[in-house]
């Protein structure tokens, strides 16, 4: 048989790289928060959220008693909410995904199409390293709503789950939620 000098690459190579390129681009889309993704975090909130939206009565501050004696720092939980904050990168995870993803890359095609692949690879591995890192130093955080005696509404922030429940009466003390009992 003679050579032509016309290298093919096989068809199922191909369609192997097309679809690693191709789940690159969804995870770091994923990653990103380019891709919507649907998840609750509390499955409290939305049946919380239902029955308040069937109770058909908007929400009214809460009416402040008479006391001889006011509590400024007083107030009552509306809320509970876990909010996840993303961590910061320190590009250690760019890299370390844009070697294995320049070396994965090298591994498909020859000539141009090598160089290319191995580029693409580089990439894709870079953004997806990035976001891994973010998501891997990502903490919780809670906000707890206080409706205060006066009427009007604080959020306190804590890295700990708080020990308050909604609807107990508390005080804020120093940006800390205490018990009122």
């Amino acid at each position: 048989m003679k050579n032509t000098g016309i290298n093919k690459t096989h068809p199922l190579v191909l369609g192997a790289a097309a679809s690693v390129l191709l789940a690159s681009l969804v995870l770091a889309s994923a990653l990103t928060g380019l891709l919507p993704i649907a998840h609750s975090g509390n499955p409290d909130a939305a049946t919380r959220s239902a029955a308040t939206a069937s109770a058909g009565a908007p929400h009214a501050p809460p009416k402040l008693a008479a006391y001889s004696n006011e509590c400024a720092s007083c107030g009552t939980v509306e809320s509970i909410r876990r909010v996840m904050l993303t961590g910061a990168a320190s590009g250690l995870g760019a890299v370390a995904g844009g070697v294995t993803g320049a070396v994965v890359g090298n591994q498909m095609g020859r000539g141009n199409g090598n160089t290319a692949m191995t580029i693409l690879g580089a990439a894709g591995g870079a953004i997806a390293g990035n976001e891994i890192e973010k998501n891997v130093n990502t903490r919780y955080a809670y906000r707890v709503r206080v409706r205060m005696d006066d009427g009007a509404l604080r959020t306190v922030s804590q890295s700990s789950p708080p020990s308050v429940a909604v609807g107990e009466q508390v005080r804020i003390v120093n940006g800390a939620i205490v018990s009122r009992s």
